[in-house]
């Protein structure tokens, strides 16, 4: 090979390593901030959509035809994030939230997630123990087989899982119902600020 094509080559191959370099700057900005309670921010996707109602933060992950629904709204790909106000009634809607039992803020039946003709049931939990929440905090965790089963005869239909992270410090709780890709990392990556 010539000293000309050499050149040529090094001179391709470094373009080559800036055009890939270039997006870099474009993925750092490809997230926003969440303030939340408690003086908690997580990093979130720009493309996720954050709709609050009190103390019921729903962050929207993807499809979702009634974002600013209930929590039991079908078909709404997403997380909620829930202040003391709703973990003081949400276990059946009457008595305060326990890491020990899913969450469920109704004494009524709840639509499964997927789909809204069913119901869902949740089972003994599949995975228990702590979490980082951002730097030194360490949050309750639960994860929760759910069935999505008719509500006249109970036959079963499809499985979700509850994911449960509970820091009761500071009065938050996360639930997230879709395995939501990259929430764990999110999660582990928040940031609190001291005051």
């Amino acid at each position: 090979m010539s000293r000309l094509m050499w050149k040529k080559a090094i001179v391709l191959a470094v373009a080559a390593g800036t055009a890939l370099a270039v997006p870099a700057p474009a993925a750092a900005s490809s997230t926003k901030p969440l303030p939340l309670r408690g003086g908690l921010t997580l990093q979130i996707p720009s493309t996720w959509k954050v709709v609050t109602k009190g103390d019921w933060t729903r962050v929207v992950t993807g499809a979702c035809a009634k974002p600013q629904g209930p929590y039991f709204t079908s078909g709404c790909r997403s997380f909620w994030v829930l202040g003391p106000k709703v973990i003081k009634t949400g276990h059946l809607g009457v008595k305060p939230y326990k890491a020990a039992q899913p969450f469920y803020p109704t004494g009524d039946l709840g639509a499964c997630p997927q789909n809204g003709k069913y119901v869902q049931v949740h089972g003994k939990p599949t995975a228990i123990g702590y979490r980082v929440i951002g730097g030194d905090r360490k949050a309750h965790y639960r994860s929760w087989p759910g069935r999505c089963v008719v509500d006249a005869t109970g036959e079963h239909k499809f499985f979700f899982t509850q994911r449960e992270w509970f820091v009761p410090r500071s009065g938050i709780l996360i639930v997230d119902q879709w395995r939501t890709p990259g929430l764990a990392a999110i999660l582990k990556s928040a940031t609190w600020s001291r005051t």
